[in-house]
């Protein structure tokens, strides 16, 4: 039996899922740029390319019109293990309850986005990779970088879409450091690609670790800081309270959001998110969600150029 074009039929599998689930909203943020191959989304439904530890895999997940069921397909030689990391990626392993409001904002946002739920992807070099390109750059940048990786190193993907598969750390280690320029990323970010390609096992075991020890075991190779780590864990592990301190932008999002105010530091954005303690990642992700714009009185940070990196 086949499937569509070809394809040998997928597995199946169905998922109860206790409240609605915005699949779009709670899998956006593992897509890094719409140049990002390794995952598609189509209306209310997507699409993930994956390896697992029988072999590479595609995931097709949506949900059902009348709600409460996520469904599921799987193709490729890890189509079963892929299937078993649906209810992480989907949310249904995320809890929203603890986090109770302590501004009219939340609360707001809490009820426009009440399908909003936190990926577990259960991986981290596949987070991990595209943490260091987005180091010290703009997102444009950060994110042509890694589709440059992917379409370099990332495999066609089983199924019937015409994804490609995250890079393998044997694949990343293997390319010499200049081979990266063209992608526009410089050597400081190459080098600490291809290190942590070669340190994939142990990188991948730290996943049997509670979120915020892996975090401090990531912090430990060099070139890794605690931006990198918590965009890394808070994707892998789906920690609610992630937040990535020295990022650009988010110091500035949470102050004018919370506090009414222009400008920021990493300092007042954790004393604005502190009454959110254990859950303060999930309200910057609301926050982001909702799309508010920070008043701009000066020059945006412009793109950079890798030689002067």
């Amino acid at each position: 039996m086949t499937g569509r074009g070809g394809d040998p039929a997928p597995l199946e599998a169905r998922f109860a899922a206790p409240e609605p689930i915005d699949l779009t909203q709670t899998l956006a943020p593992l897509k890094h740029g719409r140049g990002d191959a390794t995952i598609l989304f189509a209306r209310d439904d997507a699409w993930i390319a994956r390896h697992t530890a029988a072999g590479p895999a595609t995931l097709h997940i949506w949900t059902l019109p009348a709600g409460g069921t996520i469904e599921a397909q799987a193709w490729g030689p890890g189509a079963e293990l892929a299937l078993e990391a649906v209810p992480g990626l989907a949310g249904l392993l995320d809890d929203p309850s603890p986090l109770v409001s302590e501004h009219r904002l939340i609360r707001e946002l809490q009820r426009r986005f009440a399908g909003l739920r936190l990926p577990r992807t259960g991986q981290l070099l596949p987070a991990l990779v595209p943490a260091i390109t987005g180091q010290k750059v703009t997102a444009v940048e950060a994110h042509d970088a890694y589709a440059a990786l992917v379409r370099r190193l990332g495999e066609p993907a089983p199924g019937p879409m015409r994804l490609r598969l995250p890079p393998t750390g044997p694949s990343l280690a293997g390319l010499p450091y200049f081979e990266f320029h063209p992608m526009g990323l410089e050597r400081r970010r190459a080098e600490l690609i291809r290190l942590v390609g070669r340190n994939e096992l142990k990188i991948e075991a730290l996943s049997t670790l509670p979120p915020g020890d892996a975090a401090a075991r990531l912090q430990e190779m060099p070139g890794i800081g605690p931006w990198t780590a918590a965009e890394t864990i808070r994707a892998a592990f789906g920690d609610p309270d992630a937040v990535s301190l020295g990022d650009a932008h988010l110091p500035d999002l949470v102050a004018w959001a919370l506090g009414g105010e222009t400008r920021a530091d990493d300092a007042r954005m954790l004393e604005l998110l502190e009454p959110y303690r254990g859950q303060r990642a999930r309200a910057v992700r609301l926050l982001q969600a909702s799309g508010i714009k920070i008043p701009r009185f000066g020059p945006r940070f412009p793109p950079g150029h890798i030689e002067r990196l």
